[in-house]
Order: structure tokens, then C-alpha cells, then sequence
């Protein structure tokens, strides 16, 4: 068999079909069988070459959409013109309001139904975004006085950890309101903490991605 000589281009090829397809039909209902049936006579063998399963495909496509927000963090993380928690409020802001958003709200499974893409989610906010981008910025502004707290790194986990579980839908499947309110507690809590830095914007802002959500389901 000839060997491949371009397999970064194979790929990307896959990701491509992938994407759309999950974009039109859903993650759910979008099979290897339909990945296949768009590659333009690419094998299955070619596909399972590269990829173990259609949740890789997933983990793969997400890791694209999401290298441009890891680059978003890393630049407000960097900024000198903003304070601690003028930071954190910027991520947030600037999180929500990507046009991206859209996208991975629309081809996003039930991460509840999918244990390995929530391990490997909840990994990724525990051991990558929390430690890696939210607690240099507490501890920043520790140093500047706009956030006060004897446990950063425990901080730092939890507004990452509420933000990223426990007010998304795609793990516990609450409607548009219901993450409305879920976001408004998290706000009254960070409020409570001396990190005031969610605002109705956002929260309107969350209740719509919610709505994207299920209307995809």
C-alpha cells in the first residue's frame, strides 16, 4: 500500500468534512459511515489511521476551534493596562462574546452521556486553564489589591470550575433560563468573594449560547 505523503493534509481533510457535518446534523447524529460518505473516496482505514473513534474526531475538531481562545487568554493574561480582576472580567467578557461560541454550542454532545469527553474536559479545566491562565491573573491582582484571598489557587479553580461545569448545559442539560439563573448565582457568589465581575450582559449573553444549545440538540 502507498504510503501517505501528505498526512497533515488527510487531516485536516477529515476535520473539515467532520466539522460541517456536525455543524448541519448534529454530533449526535453524524456517523464515521457519514464522515466517510463526504471524503471523496477516502477509506475507512484512512480515517481510523488517524483517529480511534468519532469522539477523537470531536477532541480534535474542539482543539481547533479552541486554539484561538488559548491565545485570547494568554493576551489579556499579558496585558499591563489592566488590574487582577479587570483580567478575569475580560476573559469573560471576551469568552462569551467570540463568534465561535456559536459554533461549538451548535456541535457540542451531551457531555453527561459522554464520560470521556467530560474526563477529558474536566482535565483541561483543572489542569490546564485554572492553573495555567485564571491563577497567575488572581495572583496578580492579590499583588494589585483588586482581589483579596488567602487561597488562590483554590479560587482560581473554583470560578473556572463553576463557570466551565457547573452553569453549562451540555453537562446538565438545563433550558436557557435555567443557566440564566445558574449564571446570576455564580455572579452573586464571585460578588460575595470580592470578584465582581460578571454583569447581565454576560448573562444574556449565556442564556443565548444555552438557547444555540438546545434548539441543536
Amino acid at each position: 500500500m502507498a504510503r501517505n505523503k501528505h498526512p497533515e493534509e488527510t487531516i485536516q481533510r477529515i476535520l473539515d468534512i467532520a466539522f460541517r457535518l456536525f455543524m448541519e446534523k448534529g454530533y449526535e447524529h453524524t456517523s464515521i459511515q457519514d464522515i466517510i460518505n463526504n471524503l471523496g473516496g477516502l477509506s475507512k482505514g484512512a480515517i481510523y489511521h488517524h483517529f480511534k473513534s468519532k469522539e477523537d474526531i470531536l477532541f480534535a475538531v474542539g482543539n481547533r476551534m479552541t486554539s484561538e481562545s488559548n491565545q485570547m487568554l494568554a493576551d489579556i493574561q499579558k496585558r499591563t493596562d489592566l488590574n487582577g480582576r479587570e483580567k478575569l472580567k475580560a476573559i469573560f467578557k471576551e469568552s462569551l462574546d467570540r463568534p465561535v461560541q456559536e459554533e461549538l454550542f451548535t456541535v457540542a454532545p451531551n457531555l453527561y452521556n459522554n464520560p470521556k469527553l467530560l474526563l477529558s474536559f474536566l482535565r483541561e479545566t483543572i489542569e490546564e486553564v485554572a492553573p495555567g491562565y485564571i491563577l497567575p491573573i488572581v495572583r496578580q491582582g492579590i499583588s494589585d489589591g483588586s482581589i483579596e484571598t488567602e487561597y488562590p489557587e483554590e479560587l482560581a479553580e473554583l470560578i473556572i470550575l463553576v463557570a466551565n461545569v457547573w452553569t453549562n448545559p451540555m453537562i446538565f442539560n438545563s433550558n436557557a433560563e435555567g443557566t440564566y439563573r445558574k449564571f446570576m448565582v455564580f455572579g452573586q457568589m464571585l460578588k460575595g468573594l470580592g470578584v465582581d465581575i460578571v454583569d447581565s450582559e454576560m448573562a444574556e449573553r449565556v442564556r443565548a449560547l444555552s438557547s444555540i444549545y438546545q434548539k441543536n440538540k
